[in-house]
């Protein structure tokens, strides 16, 4: 991606009192394919606020993953509007980040190296202060003593953090994340779901974050959006009853236990008004 690709940014405000992050607004998405035209979200409306942790839930085939790439900049929407602080979306934007379902690391460049990667594709260098960051992140990911292994050296938990290092390292206001622990194992996910906490807790983010675990986002979130398709379309809204911080001991309160069953229950039997 090169820096002409990129949406210039608009400076956020200050006040306590911020606009959403992100908005849609009347979202409705279709795709050509061999068979003909399919319709992949309809008619879809949300804001996500500042600073907010919104997980997505839904059905497979419901829109999740669209609804990220819409906000990237990867898809052009065909009806409605997508914005990014009040402005519409046409382009990949320098302020949002994405972290995949996979780290995608470049097998022949150390951590160091693939953390500062976006760094030296878009300026075609990497300079001191770059390489700085990128140890400081190394610490915060908490795999000091790593920075010259190779992906292949790393388990998958290890390379997924080092993912959501990469993400940070050009220090996104928004972070997308697309199911981003789901090939991971049970304890690696939960693990990796608290260490998520803790660096959002030390670098605030608006976080949008899609996942098939009800678990997973009445621990992690403030928000849930539950989605209901094909084609998608909101079902609920759903504040997370929990405040802040949270850590391994939150898992286990009955809150987040009814919160969890109370998701999984629109998810098996979505019922539109």
């Amino acid at each position: 991606m090169t820096t002409s690709q990129l949406q210039p940014i608009e400076m956020k405000p200050s006040n306590a009192i911020s606009p959403p992050s992100i908005r849609f607004e009347g979202l409705s998405q279709f795709f050509t394919t061999s068979t003909g035209r399919t319709q992949a979200l309809h008619n879809i409306s949300f804001d996500v606020r500042y600073h907010e942790f919104l997980a997505v839930l839904g059905p497979s085939g419901c829109g999740k993953s669209t609804l990220l790439r819409l906000i990237a900049g990867l898809l052009k929407p065909t009806q409605g509007k997508v914005e990014v602080f009040g402005m519409p979306v046409k382009e990949p934007r320098e302020d949002v980040g994405i972290v995949f379902q996979r780290p995608t690391l470049l097998p022949w460049l150390n951590i160091v190296d693939n953390i500062t990667f976006p760094i030296k594709h878009k300026f075609g260098k990497v300079n001191s202060a770059d390489i700085d960051k990128a140890h400081e992140l190394v610490r915060m990911i908490g795999l000091t003593g790593f920075e010259k292994r190779m992906p292949e050296e790393l388990s998958g938990g290890m390379q997924q953090r080092v993912g959501i290092a990469r993400a940070l390292h050009l220090d996104p206001d928004i972070l997308l994340m697309d199911e981003p622990f789901s090939a991971l194992d049970a304890l690696t996910r939960d693990e990796m779901g608290f260490e998520l906490l803790r660096i959002f807790s030390d670098r605030p983010k608006t976080v949008m974050f899609i996942t098939h675990s009800v678990n997973e986002a009445a621990i992690l979130a403030d928000r849930v959006l539950v989605l209901a398709g094909r084609p998608g379309t909101v079902l609920t809204e759903l504040d997370v009853p929990l405040g802040r911080p949270r850590n391994a001991e939150t898992a286990n309160q009955k809150v987040v236990h009814d919160f969890a069953h109370t998701l999984r229950n629109l998810l098996i039997k979505p019922k539109l008004a």
